[in-house]
């Protein structure tokens, strides 16, 4: 996930935080990707296709075993089973379009994704992708950390046996290009989102604003447009002043937080940020640029704030969800500053929420036991007392993942497609609107534990958070202790 737990001891601190980065980049570096498919197919961000017999044929029984490859009986699920001693998995390079991966300096724990200039429904190749990520560097090393504002382009499309004459293609195949402009931070981001403005002038870029909630407990807003347009204008250098926030809100008062979320429908911006004590407090952006920090927080929750989720729909309400089990409903004009509906949702942590951008009634949970869920929010009911909550039934539940639940996001455009990640090193795509009937569950009996809604796994080294593309369908971009992927699948 995006955060560490608020429980967790030095010792898992440490290993969220550490680990060799064999390559830093230094501020304003252009860097080509780690493109480990090349020639290889030995990687720590593969792709497997889900449901299939992994049971081979007797030829390519042979060629696997000459290979020190021994495939079991029934299908390999990363996360749930484990290879023996010298034994290591191919991917399956046909069941994406896409994929590329890159290193950081230090894991980032939380990206975004940027929207561009360069039109929606893209679908031809090569792609470019704008983002930013918030580091995680080592205690004793907190001055190394930076916002990494990032510009990934040339990602060309996985050459397949049955692509079309070259000739006929217009599609140019090139090295992937990174190149990242760098501000200086000095403690870890926990949780990054971004936020665009409308566009003011006719022929001028809207104004991109990122907000990082921090280790130190302060969330600090920077106006990252000068680093989105040096990356395309030659000639452009990034001044010390234009590095600096032009806001620090402060009312967290040095408590650590990991949840915040910017308003997707109020055009001057609003964001939603809360701490490891329970509080949630709203920051609204003023007419002329500034930011005001409302100074009575939310309140309501046993425990940390884990997640925020604003309405697609409707301008006044957001979703919270904590590590003391409950999802909760607010009206950010209620006076009284409490929630107007409480579920306890699970007997664990709920780390991550999704709202359904296409269908405004569903929300998505994901929790510390590996469950994630489906709710109709229609079902949920104000309740007159907190000691009262009830627990609707979700309207799909499913407990695929063996280890926490570090992000999940409904597909912008379809309201039945959803990505998940894990703690067990997997990011699975789902779709729920499979439904297997006699004939073809009695063709998947073999396969164990796995649901037919399950479109994809992919093996990512320590995946913390991703997100779909809005403009380019299908893309999504990760990240982990591992370093960023980029793919798309053949299937979404």
């Amino acid at each position: 996930m995006a955060k560490r737990p608020a429980d967790a001891s030095e010792q898992e601190l440490e290993a969220i935080k550490n680990g060799d980065r064999p390559m830093e980049l230094d501020q304003d570096e252009v860097g080509e990707f780690e493109d480990e498919f090349e020639d290889e197919f030995e990687s720590e961000d593969e792709i497997y296709e889900a449901g299939v017999d992994g049971r081979p044929d007797d030829e390519r029984e042979a060629e696997e075993r000459e290979h020190a490859m021994e495939v079991d009986q029934g299908t390999f699920i990363p996360g749930r089973h484990k290879l023996s001693a010298g034994e290591t998995l191919a991917p399956d390079l046909s069941t994406y379009e896409m994929l590329h991966t890159l290193e950081a300096p230090w894991p980032c724990l939380s990206c975004d994704v940027i929207r561009d200039n360069l039109g929606n429904d893209r679908r031809t190749y090569p792609a470019t992708v704008y983002a930013v990520a918030g580091t995680q560097a080592a205690r004793g090393r907190e001055k190394e950390n930076q916002i990494m504002v990032m510009k990934m382009s040339s990602l060309s499309r996985q050459e397949r046996e049955d692509d079309e004459d070259e000739e006929e293609s217009d599609e140019e195949e090139s090295d992937p290009i990174l190149e990242t402009k760098s501000i200086p931070m000095t403690s870890c981001t926990n949780r990054i989102r971004a936020f665009q403005s409308p566009q003011a002038t006719a022929g001028r870029p809207p104004t991109t604003l990122t907000a990082a909630m921090t280790e130190s407990g302060q969330v600090l807003i920077h106006d990252i447009t000068p680093h989105l347009t040096a990356f395309d204008v030659p000639g452009s250098v990034i001044s010390p002043t234009q590095n600096k926030p032009v806001s620090t809100i402060r009312a967290h008062k040095n408590v650590e937080g990991f949840a915040l979320d910017w308003s997707p429908i109020i055009p001057e911006g609003k964001l939603l940020t809360g701490d490891v004590s329970g509080k949630i407090f709203a920051t609204t952006r003023t007419q002329g640029g500034g930011f005001v920090t409302d100074t009575t927080p939310f309140t309501g929750h046993q425990g940390t704030v884990e997640e925020l989720q604003w309405s697609p729909t409707e301008k006044h309400v957001f979703a919270s969800a904590s590590n003391d089990g409950t999802v909760k409903i607010w009206d950010a004009r209620s006076k009284s500053r409490k929630p107007a509906v409480s579920v306890q949702v699970s007997k664990t942590d709920v780390n991550v929420l999704s709202w359904s951008h296409q269908t405004a009634h569903l929300l998505a949970s994901g929790a510390d036991d590996g469950e994630w869920a489906v709710w109709d929010l229609r079902q949920w009911k104000p309740s007159t007392s907190l000691s009262t909550e009830k627990k609707p039934s979700p309207v799909a539940n499913f407990n695929f993942h063996k280890e926490q639940i570090t992000a999940v996001e409904w597909h912008p455009t379809d309201d039945s497609i959803v990505l998940v990640c894990a703690g067990d090193n997997t990011l699975t795509l789902w779709d729920l609107a499979v439904e297997l009937d006699d004939e073809e569950s009695r063709d998947t009996a073999g396969v164990q534990d796995v649901p037919p809604q399950l479109l994809f796994v992919h093996y990512m080294e320590q995946v913390k958070e991703a997100h779909w593309h809005p403009q380019i369908p299908g893309t999504i971009l990760a990240t982990g202790g591992s370093g960023f992927g980029v793919f798309k699948t053949i299937s979404v």
